[in-house]
């Protein structure tokens, strides 16, 4: 499912508070004498667009094309911010400077990846008439350009009842959907929107429901459709997961390893949430995707972004994915091994019949990958194996071979070849390191000339295909 995202472009327009997230990075041995508090001792600092801005830093790092409509003061922070987004290739023709209003900056206190303390410079009040009035405007020209739009409310003043009507209303009516980052309590200014994507904390305020089992979750689901006439409705819940309620209700697993912080979680399950549906995903799918996208930048710590060949790398390393999402065609297989190389990872390739798997061809395979990153297997089709092998063979077809060497841990990706040699295969990868037999010691392996190194791997004595199959056989 992920590689399809890999190409695709989708043109999306948000809609949000922006802020400054900055950090200042240290570490603390002593206690204050002047009170009882750390004293952090500062090495650097560092600063990433957040809010609205952290949503569209997403997905650009996803692939889409984004576009920003905000609202922010005449201040040095707007400066600032301005030039972030120039950093990252995204224009602020759509910016609407309002006198006397403070852009958002958060600034962070870290110790040994502790947050210590925040502390906040900001403008809360609600844009005045005129700012409201060129927002919309603005939208109202731009919007047929778009896929998709995203309303991301931090709680800063932008989206007034009137103005987030206006902007959901003329959506509808071209059949953009509108995904929301809800805030607040007042959720009926979010009415027909596509989905909103509020957590449990809020989706519980919102309803009035305490929401702390199966069925409370699904009254709060229900109820939160009904109030805002959704097309979905969604509750994201941490570490439990994504509930969606379309006919019935459904809960999508969370899928992060490890988490340093939850900073900008958020922005990051809506972004992708609302890039794989631009892309035609079902929602289904799309959940998915997020929660792979949330799990890798949880992992990381301040908000951060991720991108659609780390979530592959990420999911292959839970093993989630099914055996058919590593078997790839010599076309598709090109395309990966050159974002692979982009990647710096070490590619080792090996190839043979594989056709009753037993326990030497997976001791020989766990020995390959431990050569380097990724571990490509070429796997003879079946008119090859009966040139090689003999008319009686394979025993297994190819699409039973294949399956079973991709749902091997060590085992990246499967590439089914038709000819005698892999050579033609060889040339397409171009491997750092070429692995076969021991039995190849002193002859010429094919291919071993365009590869850095050629390593030769001991059998397991005892244990091959042959000898299998005349066993059962009973010789």
């Amino acid at each position: 499912m992920l590689e399809k995202l890999i190409n695709c472009k989708p043109k999306i327009l948000v809609i949000g508070d922006l802020m400054i997230d900055h950090y200042l990075w240290g570490s603390s041995s002593r206690i204050s004498p002047e009170a009882p508090v750390q004293i952090v001792d500062i090495k650097n600092e560092s600063r990433v667009l957040g809010g609205a801005g952290n949503v569209v830093n997403n997905l650009k790092s996803l692939g889409a094309s984004v576009d920003i409509i905000s609202v922010v003061g005449n201040c040095s922070i707007s400066e600032e911010l301005k030039m972030m987004f120039a950093d990252i290739n995204v224009h602020t023709h759509f910016l609407i400077e309002q006198k006397n209003r403070i852009t958002s900056k958060k600034t962070r206190i870290i110790s040994s990846k502790q947050q210590v303390v925040r502390f906040d410079i900001e403008s809360t009040d609600e844009i005045n008439r005129d700012s409201e009035t060129i927002l919309y405007e603005t939208f109202e020209r731009i919007i047929d350009g778009y896929d998709l739009v995203i309303i991301s409310d931090y709680g800063k003043g932008i989206f007034t009842e009137p103005l987030t009507k206006k902007i959901i209303s003329l959506s509808n009516s071209k059949n953009i959907k509108v995904l929301v980052d809800p805030k607040g309590t007042n959720y009926s200014k979010y009415k027909n929107a596509y989905l909103l994507t509020p957590n449990i904390k809020e989706a519980s305020e919102a309803t009035g429901i305490n929401i702390s089992d199966s069925d409370s979750l699904y009254t709060a689901l229900t109820l939160l459709k009904k109030m805002c006439s959704l097309d979905l409705s969604l509750i994201t819940m941490s570490e439990e997961g994504i509930a969606i309620l379309d006919n019935e209700i459904k809960i999508h697993p969370t899928v992060a390893r490890e988490v340093f912080d939850v900073t900008g979680a958020g922005d990051t399950v809506i972004a992708s949430i609302g890039f794989a549906l631009a892309s035609k995903f079902g929602i289904n799918d799309s959940v998915k995707f997020a929660n792979l996208a949330a799990g890798v930048v949880v992992s990381k710590v301040g908000s951060a972004t991720t991108n659609i060949e780390e979530i592959i790398d990420y999911e292959s390393s839970l093993h989630l994915s099914g055996c058919e999402e590593h078997i790839k065609s010599q076309k598709q297989i090109s395309v990966l091994v050159k974002q692979l190389r982009n990647q710096n990872k070490k590619i080792v390739f090996t190839n043979g019949c594989f056709d009753i798997l037993h326990v030497g061809h997976v001791k020989y395979l766990q020995k390959a990958k431990k050569l380097g990153d990724v571990l490509i297997v070429g796997i003879n089709s079946d008119n090859s194996v009966r040139k090689l092998k003999g008319r009686s063979r394979p025993i297994n077809p190819l699409e039973d071979r294949s399956c079973i060497l991709a749902a091997l841990e060590c085992v990246d990706f499967v590439v089914p070849f038709e000819d005698e040699t892999p050579i033609e295969l060889i040339k397409k990868i171009m491997p750092n390191i070429l692995a076969k037999g021991a039995d190849y010691l002193g002859k010429e392996v094919v291919g071993q000339e365009l590869v850095d190194e050629l390593v030769l791997i001991d059998f397991i004595e005892g244990k091959s295909t042959s000898e299998t199959i005349e066993r059962i056989g009973g010789k």
